[in-house]
């Protein structure tokens, strides 16, 4: 049977904020005496917001108010009511996830976006969602190649990369159209970001708050730029300046990029001259413009994306509802939880040494943390139908190494596994973990990288849990 839904992605980024609603159709695959198996069998967005700016209190506060009427005049705009939603998303992306008051804000818009996704996204996840927003991810995978997205905002630049489908690395880099604001009268200095007074004053150029600028001075600063995108991408040697603008950590570089895509407000300023460079009151053209004389568009392929400055809108959800296997051990007291992201490891990742796959859980670890607050992640195995006892033994102490961070946090630890596992899994874990850790592990569940689990109270005297895997779809 097929159900018509309605759905709503709303993105609350650095620089701006915007939303999306789609129509989407679902039907049940499953056979008739199986657990429901929904799968998505066609979408369609049906209204586009307009694109505003974030409003902000200070520099460090949302203006939740202000975000929250820009959300109800597009609903009216739409002729929609919270109330027609059935599924949704709702996600700070960007500097803006750092705000003091992020999560009171996502709490306060949670009814617009029906029973989904409210989450922040620190910088790793939002490239992901851009990456696989602009279709890099699956470009990757129908070509079996690797692809970069760089998704160039405001604030920051997140990168992801991507093979044969599956996230390999990520990065982010201080580097936005936002950093420098001009007034587009005067050509006066309005703000300057203090990465860009350590990057200006490197390359020897005196500005500060006040200075007038004309084009070509503005030009050395995002020339700049472009050259530190140049080497985190492997075309130019590592410079000092990549090392001052990294946000978090560099790429590992150990690959060969064949294709560049760009998404973001500045890819929009890529391909389009402006009339006034500063129209927006800030660098995000000149930016565009020094990408473009780049070797970046000379030197690599270039990916045009499905969307640029939409690319992080969660576009549409689907709610696909299982029962867990019957071999589940839970620590009852943690559950229900909801809008868990999924750390998912590929099949590469599995056949790696313990000792690897550890070190390969930690680093995709750091993709879900938002500075000090460690947000609830579920790690998803395939895992071997016939496991021995040694096999268990090992996997669980790679497990509980890979996690570390969530086991000295407060944190459950969640293990989600493909094959018939869950019981040994879970009691090897508790084991190891001399009992001290909360545990919630349980099996016959199939996600996907980038998808959200809801984990309901167990049933059926514990042996099952109810569990919704829910999908983030992109217009690609």
């Amino acid at each position: 049977m097929k159900e018509d839904i309605l759905s709503v992605g709303i993105d609350i980024g650095t620089s701006t904020t915007q939303l999306v609603f789609s129509n989407i159709i679902i039907e049940n695959k499953a056979s008739i005496v199986s657990v429901p198996m929904i799968s998505i069998v066609e979408k369609k967005v049906i209204y586009r917001s307009e694109i505003y700016f974030t409003p902000l209190l200070s520099l460090t506060e949302i203006d939740a108010i202000g975000v929250k009427k820009i959300i109800e005049g597009e609903y009216r705009k739409a002729g929609i009511r919270p109330e027609d939603v059935d599924t949704g998303a709702v996600i700070i992306t960007g500097e803006t996830a750092r705000k003091e008051n992020a999560s009171e804000v996502l709490k306060s818009l949670s009814g617009f976006a029906g029973e989904f996704v409210v989450a922040t996204a620190g910088p790793d996840l939002e490239g992901i969602i851009a990456g696989k927003g602009a279709g890099a991810g699956e470009f990757s995978k129908q070509k079996g190649t690797v692809v970069a997205n760089l998704d160039i905002g405001g604030g920051t630049t997140n990168i992801s990369v991507f093979k044969n489908g599956d996230v390999i690395d990520t990065a982010c880099l201080d580097i936005g159209g936002r950093l420098i604001k001009i007034d587009k009268e005067n050509s006066e200095v309005t703000y300057l970001s203090e990465k860009m007074k350590q990057l200006v004053e490197r390359i020897g150029l005196k500005i500060s708050v006040g200075s007038k600028l004309d084009k070509n001075e503005l030009e050395k600063i995002t020339n700049k730029m472009a050259e530190v995108l140049e080497e985190i991408v492997g075309i130019k040697e590592p410079s000092e300046e990549l090392e001052l603008l990294i946000t978090n950590h560099d790429l590992r570089r150990d690959y060969e990029i064949e294709y560049l895509s760009f998404t973001g407000g500045v890819a929009d300023c890529i391909s389009n001259q402006p009339d006034n460079w500063f129209q927006f009151e800030d660098v995000g053209f000149l930016l565009g413009k020094s990408i473009k004389d780049s070797k970046l568009t000379k030197e690599k392929k270039t990916l045009k994306p499905a969307e640029t400055i939409r690319a992080t809108v969660v576009g549409a959800g689907s709610h696909t509802t299982d029962i867990s296997g019957s071999t589940i051990d839970v620590s009852e007291d943690v559950l229900p939880i909801k809008n868990i992201p999924i750390l998912k490891l590929t099949e590469e990742d599995e056949k790696l040494s313990f000792d690897e796959m550890s070190k390969v859980i930690a680093d995709k670890l750091k993709w879900f943390g938002l500075e000090d607050n460690k947000q609830l992640v579920a790690l998803a195995i395939k895992g071997l139908k016939s496991g021995s006892f040694k096999y268990i033994q090992e996997l669980s102490n790679s497990i509980i190494n890979g996690m570390e961070e969530i086991i000295n946090s407060n944190a459950p630890l969640i293990v989600i596994a493909e094959s018939d596992m869950a019981k040994v899994l879970g009691q090897t874990l508790k084991t190891q973990l001399n009992n001290k850790k909360d545990i919630v592990c349980i099996d016959s569940i199939k996600v996907s990288d980038g998808d959200y689990i809801d984990i309901g109270k167990p049933l059926a005297e514990g042996k099952v849990v109810p569990v919704i895997v829910k999908t983030l779809l992109f217009n690609y």
